[in-house]
């Protein structure tokens, strides 16, 4: 025949047979004499369009790994409110059986044990075995919310005074940024997570400021978010968001705050990746990646050793055990790390998981929270692991037969510090040692040595001095001691060290001691530090740190807020004024190093 062209053609049927069997060539023909038809400028594009996915994909992948690594599952099972002692997780959660999720530093897991296992295996076996069995516990207080309704009191209201006059001014000069400047008007940002408004989410509960805390929660639930690509260090940010979050959960049930926890949670344990498992200071929450301070090789000992409370807590409140054996494990390793009869150097490093040999050993900056968090921990977990009671008995040991000194003249007692890894004395004395004698007390109250009280009471007594012998009535930064001349005074202060941040410390402690004793004394106290604060802290837009606490005439302003003056130092005050001297009861509550209140469970 001809075609419609002139050419000869055979018309062929090249229907699939209809045996019930299907012709395998078939589809790979069409496709090779589609692909035959095309242009080669569409094959260019389609080879085009293929590279740039493999592209993609080969970018994107490590990140899809890590962030499913360290991703935790929202709770949604979690009620709107919780009843007392309600249970978050459901019969049977998914969250406790992610062992493949767990971080490769806690393969340790799965070596068999030997016919004679090494001591340290052993104890990682044993503290790994608890944190399995109880991260599937959520203990949840009874509801204190009648507690928390406001002041009862002048001195109270006073305090919340200056919780609303310095609320006012963060909120109309740096609503959502990390710090007031009260002075200039302006702000500070350290890490970007608006930390007054989170870190101050509890002190606006317990005293019962319902606007102010509903105006911080709607900030917290729609503008704080944690994909914020700048590092943060591990320890702050723990103390302070992390911490703030727990708590507030548990003292108003609101699942928001968990959810918001359980995300940075997720955020911060790629720091736990070292070789050791001892966390790195450092990481950005965007990339989640981790590392050591640009300063230092080293890590600070207290910063990796104050991130337990919080950490076991939120493995509790979400079910997912991950946070408890990552923080837990670092406190087993100092465990069986070299001491000075229970005393710390304040240098430790991530990658081999020892103390800088040469480094001061004070309670301190750097060491000071390792002996608090001993203690905080026990206490946290129903007192069941006993090590941790352990260290922190012989570590008071060490210190009262190392560190403590008296002066020449009226034998002020006070803790120094030693240096080149123990070998000379110091007669310096840091603010932040202040939280000492409040420690000692919560120790004795929970039935441990009975002379830890009088060195409780000898030292607040000289905490109380580095406020009473400046003319501000404001301790400053750092206190040096005369012990050797009987001509001299027995407290200087250099200029250099005259600053004051308006530290919690002191009122941490004297509140302590006024819970255990009912002494008013303590109460005294803080209300004349407290007048000190109007004095010369207080300015038109909120209060101010000191640079110096010796010249009434010239404070020096430093034109910042901190936010632990809102967390901490204020929240202790009303808590000490309070008439209801159990308004925070410490056997229901362990609080953490920024003054969050967490719950103690029963084992």
């Amino acid at each position: 025949m001809l075609g419609h062209f002139g050419k000869d053609y055979v018309s062929l049927n090249l229907s699939e047979p209809d045996d019930g069997t299907k012709n395998k060539e078939w589809p790979r023909r069409s496709l090779w004499r589609w692909w035959k038809q095309l242009s080669r400028f569409q094959r260019s594009l389609i080879y085009m369009l293929v590279v740039a996915v493999l592209l993609l994909v080969i970018y994107y992948w490590p990140t899809s790994r890590i962030n499913d690594k360290y991703t935790v599952p929202l709770l949604n099972s979690v009620p709107e409110k919780l009843e007392p002692h309600q249970s978050i997780l459901p019969h049977s959660s998914k969250l406790t059986e992610t062992e493949n999720d767990i971080p490769k530093h806690d393969a340790a897991k799965e070596v068999p044990v030997q016919a004679e296992e090494p001591e340290v295996q052993k104890d990682i076996n044993i503290e790994e075995d608890r944190v399995n069995k109880h991260s599937k516990q959520v203990q949840l207080l009874p509801e204190d919310a009648s507690k928390f309704s406001g002041p009862s009191n002048e001195r109270q209201i006073a305090v919340v005074n200056a919780l609303k006059h310095a609320w006012r001014g963060y909120k109309k000069f740096a609503w959502g940024h990390d710090h007031l400047r009260p002075i200039s008007g302006g702000y500070q940002d350290w890490f970007g997570l608006g930390l007054t408004i989170v870190d101050s989410l509890d002190t606006l509960y317990i005293m019962g400021l319902k606007e102010e805390f509903t105006e911080a929660r709607e900030w917290v639930s729609n503008n704080l978010h944690f994909e914020v690509n700048r590092d943060v260090n591990l320890f702050e940010v723990t103390i302070r968001v992390l911490g703030s979050l727990l708590s507030t959960y548990h003292l108003s049930g609101d699942k928001m705050f968990l959810e918001k926890a359980v995300d940075l949670g997720a955020r911060l344990l790629p720091c736990f990746d070292s070789e050791s498992g001892v966390p790195f200071s450092d990481i950005n929450l965007s990339t989640r990646k981790a590392h050591s301070p640009k300063w230092s090789p080293d890590s600070s000992t207290s910063e990796v050793t104050t991130i337990q409370l919080e950490f076991r807590d939120l493995s509790r409140s979400s079910g997912d055990p991950r946070f408890e054996e990552s923080a837990a494990r670092v406190s087993l390793h100092v465990h069986n790390l070299p001491k000075k009869e229970g005393l710390v150097p304040i240098f430790i490093n991530a990658n081999t998981g020892n103390f800088r040999t040469y480094s001061t050993i004070t309670m301190g900056a750097r060491g000071d929270s390792y002996y608090e968090y001993l203690l905080k921990q026990w206490l946290q977990t129903g007192k069941t692991i006993d090590y941790l009671r352990d260290d922190y008995v012989e570590g008071i040991k060490g210190a009262t037969k190392y560190l403590t000194r008296t002066t020449a003249q009226n034998k002020y007692l006070f803790i120094g510090e030693l240096l080149a890894g123990g070998r000379d004395f110091k007669p310096k004395m840091d603010h932040l040692t202040c939280y000492l004698p409040g420690t000692l007390a919560l120790g004795v109250h929970n039935g441990l040595p009975e002379e830890h009280m009088k060195l409780a009471e000898d030292l607040l007594s000289t905490c109380y001095q580095t406020y009473a012998q400046q003319p501000t009535f404001l301790a400053p930064e750092i206190t040096y001691f005369n012990i050797l001349d009987e001509t001299n005074a027995d407290i200087y202060v250099k200029n250099s060290d005259a600053h004051s941040l308006l530290r919690p410390e002191f009122v941490e402690s004297l509140w302590y001691m006024f819970q255990f004793t009912g002494n008013k004394m303590y109460q005294d106290w803080g209300w004349q530090i407290f007048k000190a604060f109007e004095k010369y802290a207080k300015v038109q837009n909120g209060y101010t740190s000191l640079g110096n606490v010796k010249n009434p005439a010239n404070t020096k302003p430093r034109d910042m807020m901190e936010s632990f003056f809102l967390s901490e130092t204020l929240k202790y005050l009303y808590l000490l004024f309070a008439d209801d001297r159990y308004l925070l009861d410490l056997d229901k509550y362990v609080l953490n190093s920024e003054a969050h209140p967490l719950p103690i469970y029963s084992t």
